[in-house]
């Protein structure tokens, strides 16, 4: 019955009551040793403090580098999965979002990976070297928005 539960014998201890007199065990300097910063009362220190070191955040520096305000987040494509998942045809990247090959509304960027022998007319914003080459080379053209 749960009001009879108790804990096993030997797993519970009594707690040690330090700094209640020199009978009891635990006086004098209860356990502090002797004299010193940490043997006294209100003993703390601020948070990060290390002993008068500079300490490790001040030692980081300032600010983390900076962000291009110019940046062009693309949304990218192989050439590998227009072989895979397209028919030959032409394609701009609304028809590319509505078959479901692109997920977002960034800038598309045709990257080279794989190989092509199927010829598209593509719209896209940008592409690289490779992707190119592998585009013309199967026959087909790539226009830069």
């Amino acid at each position: 019955m749960l009001h009879t539960l108790k804990p096993n014998p030997g797993s519970t201890h009594r707690r040690r009551r330090v700094a209640r007199g020199n009978s009891a065990g635990g006086g004098t300097t209860a356990g502090r040793g002797t004299k010193g910063q940490h043997a006294r009362t209100g003993k703390g220190y601020r948070f990060g403090f290390e002993g008068g070191q500079v300490p490790l955040i001040r030692r980081q520096p300032k600010l983390g580098g900076f962000t291009n305000p110019n940046r062009v987040d693309y949304e990218v494509l192989n050439v590998d999965t227009l072989e895979e998942k397209l028919s030959p045809g032409t394609y701009d990247a609304d028809a590319l979002r509505g078959i479901g090959l692109l997920s977002s509304n960034k800038p598309v960027k045709l990257l080279g990976r794989g190989a092509l022998t199927k010829k598209f007319e593509l719209k896209i914003d940008a592409i690289s070297g490779t992707a190119k080459q592998a585009v013309e080379k199967a026959g087909g053209t790539v226009k830069l928005l």
